[in-house]
């Protein structure tokens, strides 16, 4: 009974993002649950069964910061139409609560390749910039003061004895 209940709990988390949430749902920067992953394309044609799949990815890879995430939006582009070559461009944006968004780019000759290789690369870019803004200290104050101390130049004193600086000696007479 205990392994069943582990594997619905772990499951919750590996479901897909949904694609949208009706407006009394909107998410709220204290709201808990999955953020809308918005799949749109440019010159490229996906079926629903891809949208899904890459909301499916989205959703193993980044639903452990859901509470952070308000949303993400994926772009997949041709840009050079039907000419072909290594033109594929997959966009992915992640907006989140408080920070400045994430951005991952991949370009490639197929649109799988591209969509993977920006899906690799989304979640340590959101694990870094989340790492940061814990480590920055609240209200610009930081944990312990830096203080240097400079010493005053001393003038018309001689050093002492057996330091690294050598004396300079008097003309004699």
């Amino acid at each position: 009974m205990g392994d069943r209940t582990r594997k619905v709990a772990a499951s919750k988390f590996r479901t897909a993002l949904p694609a949208e949430l009706p407006r009394p749902v909107k998410r709220t920067g204290s709201s808990r649950g999955q953020p809308p992953a918005h799949v749109r394309t440019i010159g490229v044609d996906l079926d629903p069964t891809d949208r899904e799949h890459i909301r499916q990815k989205l959703g193993r890879r980044l639903s452990k910061f859901g509470a952070s995430i308000e949303r993400i939006s994926v772009r997949l582009t041709d840009t050079n139409g039907p000419r072909g070559g290594i033109d594929k461009i997959c966009r992915i944006k992640v907006v989140l609560s408080g920070l400045p968004s994430v951005v991952t780019e991949h370009r490639d000759a197929s649109k799988q390749a591209a969509i993977d290789g920006a899906l690799a690369r989304i979640e340590p870019a959101v694990r870094s910039r989340l790492g940061r803004a814990r480590m920055k200290p609240l209200h610009g104050r930081a944990s312990r003061p830096l203080v240097r101390t400079r010493r005053a130049p001393t003038r018309g004193v001689e050093p002492a004895r057996g330091s690294a600086t050598p004396r300079s000696r008097s003309p004699a007479a």
